[in-house]
């Protein structure tokens, strides 16, 4: 199954074969879930990819979340301009970097925040905080929630390894995923067990806000504030993962979806994506007891050469400034325009499916009926989607090329952008219905 041809991007690939692992730097680029050959993008501009080969796409993986305000903002691009003029990195403090957690900050639960370079970095950096905090080896995490490819997170971890089927995680030793517990998402039963059974070892569970790399499986009302009470009766910290979710899902992130009204706050959280602003940028934060544990506060060692870099810095700053609650208003208002439009093309064309969301992040599942943990996402119909895919990229909507990841939508998102992406829609449907019905 293959789209246009594009015979630069196939060029490109073959070079990036032979001296990069599988051609790209991050596996599910790759296009090996859908097929064919991955797009080479030359440049974005607002809510539009551009290809090497010259073909102009709309852009719903948005770096696969951190461009909130679309590409290449002006404002944004201005603010980075100035600061490379500063230099790039100095190996000290920076005003940008106070000024970023000191947003942060006033937005979510954090009392203290940290900057490194990547998400993966903020969950490896928080467990070993939440391990040198409590004294406690043993982490729960959920299958299908993503963390990064820390060792001992890897265990069942949906998106890439969902969409590659890696049935283990070879190179991680067996001392380090036996220090990790998977429980089936939203299953509060299991979570009781787990703490019954290992309470007084059990340094954290992780969970992501609201999981979005099986697809978006939204937690069921007050299982997050469940979490969060189990971890206090136990003596355990509550790590929320909002590396995707934040300020993406809503302003606030995905604690804002539900943290506040039923009265829950994380002892933990991560950042990253749209606070980088599109640079390689993240963060950890929390209960300020809990972040002076840190060096050079406290024991818990942790240190980065490009931590709260100050271009990325100022990219974020830029980015979560601009990031008002009329945007935030705009793109739930996209977001749910190109959610109905889905819902009536695949309806019209007998395909099964079910749209879920998380504040202004959704995806689609291949399935009928509500989605509610990983087993449940991993019996979508992948061939529809590949079908799906390449129907929308002939079109000229670029979609993450993987059933198990959320979409994205952007403030650039005009009236052009949107109507070409619901011109595709129904052409699509009718792809992935002739490969349900082969």
């Amino acid at each position: 199954m293959t789209a246009r041809p594009a015979p630069v991007s196939s060029t490109l690939f073959e070079r990036a074969q032979a001296v990069t692992p599988g051609g790209v730097n991050s596996p599910v680029r790759a296009f090996n879930a859908v097929g064919g050959t991955p797009r080479f993008i030359r440049s974005a501009k607002g809510a539009w990819l551009t290809d090497v080969d010259g073909n102009d796409y709309v852009d719903l993986i948005c770096s696969w979340g951190p461009m909130l305000l679309g590409h290449a903002h002006p404002e944004v691009q201005a603010a980075i301009a100035q600061a490379v003029t500063r230099g790039t990195s100095y190996g000290t403090p920076t005003e940008p970097e106070v000024e970023l957690a000191e947003e942060i900050v006033s937005r979510t639960p954090v009392e203290k925040v940290r900057f490194v370079s990547s998400g993966t970095e903020a969950t490896m950096s928080a467990l070993r905080l939440a391990r040198g905090f409590t004294g406690r080896d043993i982490v729960i995490k959920f299958a299908g929630c993503y963390h990064g490819h820390v060792d001992a997170l890897l265990a069942s971890a949906g998106s890439g390894l969902a969409t590659l089927a890696v049935p283990g995680t070879p190179g991680v030793p067996a001392s380090a995923a036996g220090e990790t517990i998977v429980l089936p998402y939203n299953d509060r039963a299991a979570v009781s067990a787990a703490f019954a059974e290992h309470g007084d070892r059990i340094a954290c569970l992780i969970t992501e806000a609201t999981p979005g790399n099986m697809g978006v499986v939204p937690p069921a009302p007050g299982f997050n504030g469940f979490l969060a009470q189990t971890c206090r009766d136990h003596g355990a910290l509550f790590i929320s993962d909002e590396v995707m979710t934040g300020f993406r899902a809503t302003r606030e992130g995905g604690w804002g979806l539900d943290g506040a009204v039923e009265g829950w706050t994380p002892d933990l959280m991560t950042f990253g994506k749209v606070m980088g602003g599109g640079f390689p940028a993240a963060a950890f934060g929390g209960r300020a007891d809990v972040m002076s544990r840190l060096a050079p506060e406290g024991p818990v060692y942790q240190a980065g050469t490009l931590s709260g870099n100050p271009i990325a810095t100022t990219a974020g700053l830029a980015t979560l400034r601009l990031a008002t609650p009329e945007v935030y208003a705009d793109l739930s208002a996209t977001a749910d325009t190109i959610k109905s439009a889905v819902v009536d093309a695949l309806t019209a064309a007998g395909v099964p499916h079910g749209v879920q969301s998380a504040g202004t992040m959704f995806s689609v599942f291949f399935r009928d009926g509500e989605v509610t943990d990983f087993a449940g996402a991993s019996t979508q119909d992948t061939q529809a989607f590949a079908a799906f895919f390449h129907a929308m990229l002939d079109a000229g909507v670029y979609l993450p090329p993987s059933a198990f990841e959320s979409w994205f939508v952007s403030s650039a998102h005009d009236e052009r952008a949107v109507s070409t992406v619901l011109a595709a829609l129904p052409g699509a449907a009718r792809a992935a219905a002739a490969i349900g019905s082969a």
